[in-house]
């Protein structure tokens, strides 16, 4: 990202935000040293180097969203945003820290004064992992027909089911599972919207009943993905964030969250992929002394990319901002969407320019291009498919019938 970005009116309170990025720019200054050895950790053992999250601690950086009264700086998504992009482009996109966030978006939305108080200090200081649960191996993009249960007894509620993809819920200390307060049978019979009927719970990771089973999966840098199996694990009612079957309300609030983040993560792959590409096609040569980065067969395709990452990257920014100013959820929501698509289709194609610039050597390990590049296509997989986001944006955006 230019520094010059961070001028555009679009940010109000400009010289917090130059900071946050300084600080973001100076953490991985500190880490250079280490960056190959992080990068190998991440990329081939699915490992995200502690060292590094300790940093965005220290630096308050998990803290950004979260009010100054429970711990943290108020700053808002948009300097999260910041930050994750610029982490991004030097390979260190951290799918935890952004599942934390938008759980810690939905505490913020839909918690009370105690669970507030209880959870956001030890979110802010970093002391918490949180992961994300919600999809599952049989309802995939539906979520709505999920099949995992929480019945409540008393003051206790039994989660019953299970869920698939669930990133680094091995190094969690609590994940946010969406699941049925009401059977999406009995909501259908009553003819009540399919929404209701939905309960946010925080678990623990080492709460009885819950069993977690590692999936051979790729692309999540740094971080392993899980099938989660509740049986019968007790969670006290006191753990339900939002009222009871209105967890929807909170859900959405807190998947514009993680939209926004991957949209600057992704912004911030194509960075560092474009940057790869461009130190070799200066230093490349293969036809007497011209470069190939002279070549307009490599210049064109790469400067288109770099122009479509602009607008990815302003898209993402404005999605942030409307975020952080409590702008109707339906303009969030547009924007959010918007912003992951175009980011991630930036991110693909950046990744995928790159490695055709660097020829046999984008398929060398120490380059981390190919790498890489199963992390920006899964963008365009998850965390919502881009077709699902068309589908949306022709709804929403242009009145078109429904297709689903």
């Amino acid at each position: 990202m230019q520094v010059e970005s961070l001028d555009d009116p679009i940010f109000a309170a400009g010289e917090a935000y130059r900071d946050v990025v300084n600080i973001a720019r100076d953490l991985i200054k500190r880490v250079e040293p280490r960056q190959n050895e992080y990068l190998r950790q991440i990329f081939e053992e699915q490992r995200f180097p502690e060292e590094v999250w300790q940093l965005m601690a220290e630096a308050g950086f998990f803290g950004l969203m979260i009010p100054e009264e429970y711990g943290g700086s108020g700053l808002g998504l948009l300097a999260m945003a910041l930050v994750m992009e610029e982490l991004s482009t030097a390979g260190f996109g951290n799918a935890m820290a952004i599942l934390t966030c938008m759980d810690t978006a939905a505490i913020l939305r839909g918690g009370t004064e105690e669970q507030k108080r209880r959870w956001l200090p030890p979110i802010a200081s970093g002391s918490w992992k949180l992961a994300f649960a919600i999809t599952e191996p049989e309802s995939g993009t539906n979520s709505f027909r999920m099949r995992t249960e929480a019945r409540r007894e008393g003051d206790t509620y039994h989660l019953r089911g299970e869920k698939g993809w669930i990133t680094g819920a091995d190094v969690a200390d609590y994940i946010l599972v969406v699941a049925r307060t009401l059977p999406y049978r009995e909501v259908e019979e009553r003819g009540l919207p399919r929404t209701y009927g939905l309960g946010l719970f925080l678990v623990e990771r080492d709460a009885p009943g819950l069993s977690v089973y590692p999936m051979q999966a790729v692309g999540i840098e740094g971080y392993r993905q899980f099938r989660l199996a509740f049986d019968d694990v007790a969670v006290p009612a006191a753990h339900r964030i939002g009222e009871e079957h209105e967890g929807a309300r909170v859900l959405f609030h807190a998947l514009n969250t993680e939209r926004i983040l991957f949209a600057a993560t992704a912004v911030g792959m194509a960075e560092f992929a474009l940057r790869r590409a461009a130190e070799y096609a200066r230093q490349r040569k293969v036809f007497g002394d011209t470069p190939i980065g002279a070549y307009q067969g490599v210049q064109h395709p790469l400067a288109r990319v770099r122009i479509m990452q602009e607008g990815a990257r302003l898209l993402t920014y404005r999605a942030a901002r409307a975020f952080d100013r409590q702008l109707p959820s339906a303009r969030i929501g547009a924007w959010a969407n918007m912003a992951k698509y175009q980011a991630s289709e930036v991110a693909v194609a950046a990744v995928d320019r790159a490695i055709q610039t660097l020829g046999g050597q984008g398929f060398v390990r120490e380059n981390h291009l190919i790498h890489l590049w199963t992390a920006a296509r899964l963008l365009k997989t998850a965390p919502i498919n881009n077709e699902m986001i068309l589908n949306f944006i022709a709804e929403r955006e242009l009145e078109l019938p429904r297709s689903y």
